[in-house]
């Protein structure tokens, strides 16, 4: 029987683990492959030792606890890199994300603490067979969104493209509208997409709805993910959908990949960049003019300023009250409200 023991990153909330019964396996490493649930006990906790759970809620784990995640990849530029792939032969890994995202971290930013250290203890295995995340993806029609599009894409992590996208989302709740909230690239945080929900989306969805732990993997295999994703965003027949293509196109994210899928409904690209310098880099990667420049390099007037001389872009500060009417105004202009 599955024992309380267990902590559950926020990475299996798409399944059944918690409640129902599963074996612990150690499994030999030519079996190992992304997305594969894993079991690690604590070894080694750091001041940055809290877990999300499923629910989104954070827990503080402690040395011998056992904690149930998902292998995959991460490249995170300003905090950490690293990959189910670096395990040594030991078992020695780590928790790469609060999320459950396990690994081993090959490099991390000095501003970031030590990763949870882990123990391998075994696949989680259900009549002989792993359990892995695609398991709890259910089929879905191909479909196509006929709503207008919001995309967000950003310069970096940590440029303000959440905070953004919860405030876009309570202008057009505002106005009447029903909205879909979505998070297409990125490393599976439950936290990005339950904060559009709490800013009243009506329906919210991640990649990992549609069994990846993080979005860095081969194009096709994220292309798949991407038109289940769609198909799902598509069944709730949203007014208009807010969507997170966070990743810039030079990262390993499929950002670019994301954004040419959303481009037939986009009608307000909104990019949120950590530096007004950066808006450049991003915008001649993605091939495409920003309608809209925000995030932290709108954080004074003096970087409004730098950013309305390098783009031809609306550039505003979304988290002063002031600038909401210029929103209201653009958003009702490019959507055609």
């Amino acid at each position: 029987m599955c024992e309380t023991k267990y902590t559950f990153g926020s990475l299996t909330r798409i399944s059944d683990l918690a409640e129902n019964p599963f074996a612990v396996e150690l499994l030999s490493r030519d079996a190992w492959a992304t997305g594969d649930y894993v079991v690690g006990e604590v070894t080694q906790t750091s001041p940055n030792r809290m877990i999300e759970l499923t629910t989104g809620r954070m827990i503080e784990v402690s040395i011998g606890d056992w904690i149930v995640g998902a292998f995959g990849f991460r490249a995170a530029t300003l905090e950490s890199v690293g990959n189910w792939q670096a395990i040594p032969y030991d078992g020695q890994m780590h928790a790469m994300t609060a999320a459950g995202l396990i690994g081993t971290v090959t490099s991390r930013s000095s501003f970031v603490g030590e990763p949870i250290h882990l123990l391998y203890r075994g696949h989680v295995k259900r009549g002989g067979e792993k359990v892995v995340m695609q398991d709890f993806v259910s089929p879905i029609a191909s479909a196509k969104l006929q709503c207008p599009i919001v995309l967000l894409i950003g310069t970096s992590m940590s440029s303000g493209k959440t905070t953004s996208a919860k405030i876009i989302i309570r202008r057009l709740k505002k106005m009447g509208l029903r909205v879909t909230g979505a998070k297409f690239t990125g490393a599976g945080r439950y936290r990005d997409i339950l904060s559009m929900s709490d800013a009243g989306a009506d329906a919210v969805f991640d990649f990992v709805d549609t069994g990846l732990p993080s979005t860095i993997c081969e194009e096709d295999v994220y292309q798949r993910a991407f038109d289940t994703l769609v198909g799902r965003i598509a069944e709730t027949r949203p007014d208009v959908l807010v969507a997170e293509a966070g990743a810039s196109p030079i990262e390993p994210y499929n950002g670019q990949v994301a954004a040419s899928g959303l481009s037939q409904g986009r009608r307000l690209t909104v990019l949120c960049a950590s530096d007004p310098y950066s808006v450049i880099g991003v915008t001649k990667g993605f091939g495409f003019q920003p309608d809209l420049v925000t995030g932290v390099c709108t954080s004074t007037s003096a970087g409004v300023q730098v950013v309305r001389g390098l783009v031809n872009a609306y550039a505003l500060n979304l988290t002063n009250p002031h600038t909401l009417e210029d929103l209201d105004r653009l958003l009702k202009d490019k959507l055609e409200i």
